[in-house]
């Protein structure tokens, strides 16, 4: 097929990074295909996806509810909790509720923010950027916080204390499924046959990753924002394995189960049937 570029865009944070570690190190074939990656926290890609600005993108499955007719949702490439997930945090002495609190959050379009608002809704929140809202909770700017990402192995470095692990609350309220928090998707106008191509570029790289692991970590800790080896190696462990690879039907029923309970409880506009792209 004649060349063709894509943009493959993703969250600047080392799950994220291991996932596409096929890709960067070329390892995986590409069919001709120029790959472009674009780094940005997921809010920005959350919002940039209403744009359709990039051929491929990690979203937040809050942000596919309103996005599934631009975009099909890949068949791999997503972060679940399963039994861990976002933390709701305040500081040590500080809150120990979620209701009327004001709580820091990293966007409204996060499934992180979803979920807290299916967990409780009746608190205040303020808008701050993921990787400072453990320094606007240690500072007083917000009684608690939503963590997201490494912050969720790092926020007792800061004096933070756990208020709700979200993904252990999730899992007592489905007996036992994992909380989906983000996927890849990809633009519907590319068609079918270029859909296909990407998509199984993709797996690829991800099992590209999972079979060279000690390779793929050494790339991922560029990424940690700080994070050593042993976190690294733990941070990846939680995000990207065989639900990753593949949702299966324990990881497609936990995405119904998302969508459908947002849908009832009035948070997102219709219900999202749950297919996938190829």
């Amino acid at each position: 097929m004649p060349e063709t570029k894509i943009t493959v865009a993703h969250s600047p944070d080392s799950d994220d990074a291991f996932m596409f570690f096929g890709l960067a190190s070329g390892a995986v074939e590409t069919h001709g295909i120029v790959v472009e990656q674009v780094l940005a926290d997921i809010e920005t890609l959350n919002r940039a996806a209403f744009d359709g600005q990039y051929e491929v993108t990690a979203v937040s499955f809050h942000a596919f509810a309103h996005l599934a007719g631009t975009y099909a949702l890949l068949p791999h490439g997503a972060s679940m909790g399963d039994r861990y997930g976002p933390l709701v945090v305040s500081r040590t002495g500080g809150v120990d509720r979620v209701k009327g609190a004001r709580i820091a959050i990293p966007g409204t379009l996060t499934t992180a923010y979803l979920a807290l608002r299916l967990y409780e809704p009746d608190f205040e929140y303020v808008v701050v950027p993921f990787d400072q809202i453990g320094q606007a909770v240690a500072s007083g700017e917000a009684e608690a916080g939503l963590l997201i990402h490494e912050g969720q192995l790092t926020y007792e470095d800061e004096g933070l204390q756990k208020i709700v692990d979200l993904g252990e609350w999730w899992a007592g309220r489905t007996g036992g499924l994992p909380l989906p928090l983000g996927g890849n998707i990809i633009r519907r106008d590319l068609g079918p046959e270029l859909i296909r191509i990407v998509s199984t570029m993709l797996h690829d790289s991800i099992a590209y990753a999972l079979s060279h692991r000690e390779e793929a970590i050494d790339y991922a800790i560029g990424f940690g924002r700080g994070l050593d080896r042993a976190r690294t190696d733990r941070f990846v462990g939680m995000y990207v394995n065989d639900l990753t690879l593949g949702y299966g039907e324990r990881g497609r029923r936990a995405v119904e189960r998302l969508l459908g309970d947002a849908f009832e409880s009035g948070l997102i506009p219709k219900r999202v049937p749950v297919e996938f792209a190829a």
